[in-house]
């Protein structure tokens, strides 16, 4: 029997996102262009401004962002953040801890996503490299995820974007038994805490607003080499 949920809300995971000032072959300055599997995400714009461009089966799009913002998208959309000016965002993430776990594949071209191994070699940032390092390998992960990003762009027709999603499907097909005892113990415990509550209410039960508790905390690690940006990260979220 499941009263509380000590995450945050809903089991989101909340990051604040400074997004990557580097240019781009194409002329534009951002981050690197990738896609979620199982997470929907949300921008809440805070500063500065740019837009995300997005690839679905529904086409190309390009959204405006700017403070006030709120932008959202559900799995399957490919997103490249463009900085056009000191673009900052708070990033709201569905599923806490799956992002972290390799729910996002990068848009790599396709000879990169033939198998897990290729793939980490191509993406991974050693944590205990010297920041120079891991901004040259971020930086260069970044430019091969718009090479592909390009040729997806380019394709004609969905078969492309769908060859891609089977792909990055295939690649983290190994890692969803520990995605979905991840889920269980985030999103699915936040909504069944809500259920007994909704249960206990209805029976006239209010005891387990008397567990009520406050929370805070800092980030637990700031200036992250992101997909996007530099992070700053909370270690409850």
């Amino acid at each position: 029997m499941v009263t509380s949920y000590e995450g945050l809300p809903g089991g989101v995971a909340v990051s604040h996102l400074c997004v990557y000032d580097w240019p781009a072959a194409d002329g534009l300055h951002g981050g690197t262009p990738h896609v979620h599997l199982t997470c929907s995400e949300a921008y809440v714009v805070t500063g500065g401004r740019g837009a995300v461009q997005t690839l679905t089966t529904a086409g190309y799009e390009v959204t405006p962002l700017v403070p006030g913002t709120v932008a959202r998208f559900t799995p399957g959309t490919i997103h490249r953040l463009v900085n056009e000016g000191e673009l900052r965002i708070t990033v709201l993430m569905q599923n806490s801890g799956l992002p972290e776990a390799g729910d996002a594949v990068l848009t790599l071209p396709p000879e990169y996503l033939t198998d897990p191994e290729t793939y980490a070699a191509a993406t991974t940032i050693p944590a205990d490299a010297p920041e120079a390092e891991r901004e040259r390998i971020a930086r260069a992960r970044r430019d091969l995820a718009l090479e592909g990003y390009r040729r997806l762009r380019e394709a004609d027709g969905p078969e492309a974007l769908a060859v891609f999603h089977r792909a990055a499907a295939a690649l983290v097909r190994p890692r969803l038994a520990a995605w979905r005892e991840r889920w269980r113990a985030g999103a699915a415990a936040a909504a069944a805490a809500t259920e007994e509550q909704l249960d206990r209410l209805e029976k006239g039960d209010v005891s387990h607003l008397a567990d009520a508790v406050v929370r805070s905390e800092q980030p637990s690690e700031r200036g992250k080499f992101g997909m996007c940006g530099r992070l700053d990260v909370y270690r409850g979220a």
